[in-house]
């Protein structure tokens, strides 16, 4: 899986949980480590790096502290990670791509 790198945030570290989009029309999420291996935390501020008119195509919990916690495809491949620099608290997902389709309600007049 090829990656590229849309942006990152939230951390001190130099890896810092970031986003990427892969060549397979889908997003690598790469955050922090929970209790379960498909879900990661990430800093609210790494949504804001989707492509133009994407999203995120994963449920999103928000934590109340600034974080979402959301769940993926774990990343194990050997080539993908080792295209990340992946802390020791971190982990990473693949979550969908979807296509924005709707950008709020239109007045009925």
């Amino acid at each position: 899986m090829r990656l590229r790198f849309l942006g990152k945030g939230g951390s001190t570290n130099n890896g810092c949980p970031s986003l990427y989009a892969t060549d397979q029309a889908s997003y690598l999420v790469q955050g922090w480590v929970t209790d379960n291996p498909d879900t990661v935390e990430i800093p609210h501020l790494l949504t804001g790096f989707a492509e133009p008119d994407t999203f995120i195509g994963s449920a999103m919990t928000d934590t109340g502290r600034g974080t979402f916690t959301l769940s993926g495809r774990p990343v194990t491949e050997p080539e993908t990670l080792a295209q990340l620099d992946l802390a020791e608290d971190e982990s990473a997902i693949e979550v969908p791509k979807l296509e924005r389709t709707f950008y709020g309600a239109a007045s009925a007049r």
